[in-house]
């Protein structure tokens, strides 16, 4: 075996020292990730993160998985020469493109995560939002301001939904007998109807009903940063309030860190949102001592 890369035996102790206060403080509790990003679409860190959710499994967390797919739905849209358009993060979505998210999401993207997990010795079972009744939606309205002195704009943004109910039940089967659930964000309305919907919701909704000891959030950046680009360890509400109405916060971040604010306000310990393009992204949030990323607070 080659021993290239391999850090000091010393190194290696130091690092599982390190890690053994959390993996016994972590034992036992649920973990909601949000997986989106460069991470899906890169394949040394689609491997990385099927071992990190396996490995969490194995030492005794009970991991769920929360996944995104826009790379993957934009270009199925491109093929068909459907334009993709967003409010607000949220994707605008007519009829056909509703069958293309439910056909990318719960299909392939969802599927090639369980494959790539049980490749690593996990025991990962796909979901929709669909199956067991797991979410229940109905049809969102996005309030659209473009500044202080422009009048708000109601805008349908088609066949977008929020979340109404989470039904845990098939969640906390599955977790309990060694399996770890991977959920595509698509939820039923009351007439059966299907809705797409943003997974940051899903995922801060779900940890939520899980009473989910931490939901972490992939994205494609180390988190949030001042004015300067330096990154945010810890940030509030009044701060995000302040950054999201002088444009220091924008675009997709806006709905991630409303999420995770509302995840805290309704009973998660920590919403920490990191970087998934860094390997074991995962793995040094939960398991070092300083962490990484923007952690969100009340």
């Amino acid at each position: 075996m080659s021993t290239q890369n391999v850090p000091p035996n010393s190194t290696v102790a130091d690092i599982l020292i390190e890690a053994l206060p959390y993996i016994r403080k972590f034992s036992g509790m649920t973990v909601v990730v949000k997986y989106g990003g460069h991470a899906m679409v890169d394949e040394q860190l689609k491997t990385d993160f099927a071992r990190d959710i396996t490995l969490l499994k194995f030492i005794g967390l009970n991991p769920v998985v929360v996944h995104g797919g826009g790379p993957q739905i934009n270009k199925v849209l491109d093929q068909m020469g459907i334009r993709p358009q967003f409010v607000r993060g949220m994707r605008l979505t007519d009829g056909p493109t509703m069958d293309v998210v439910e056909m990318v999401l719960g299909g392939k993207v969802n599927k090639g995560i369980v494959a790539q997990i049980n490749h690593q010795g996990g025991r990962a079972v796909g979901l929709s939002g669909k199956d067991g009744g797991l979410i229940e939606a109905k049809k969102m309205r996005i309030v659209h301001q473009e500044d202080e002195n422009s009048p708000p704009e109601i805008i349908d943004p088609g066949m977008v939904g929020e979340v109404t109910r989470i039904n845990p039940a098939i969640i906390n089967t599955l977790s309990a007998k060694g399996f770890i659930p991977i959920i595509a964000p698509v939820g039923a309305g009351s007439e059966g109807e299907t809705y797409n919907i943003n997974a940051d919701l899903v995922a801060s909704h779900i940890a939520v009903a899980l009473s989910a000891g931490r939901l972490i959030l992939l994205t494609d950046v180390d988190g949030v940063m001042d004015a300067t680009g330096a990154l945010i360890s810890s940030i509030d509400s009044e701060t995000i309030s302040r950054m999201i109405k002088d444009g220091s916060i924008s675009g997709g971040m806006i709905p991630k860190i409303e999420y995770a604010l509302k995840a805290i306000r309704n009973g998660v310990e920590k919403v920490p949102i990191i970087n998934g393009k860094r390997r074991h992204a995962i793995l040094l949030e939960l398991f070092t001592d300083r962490g990484i990323g923007t952690e969100v607070t009340e």
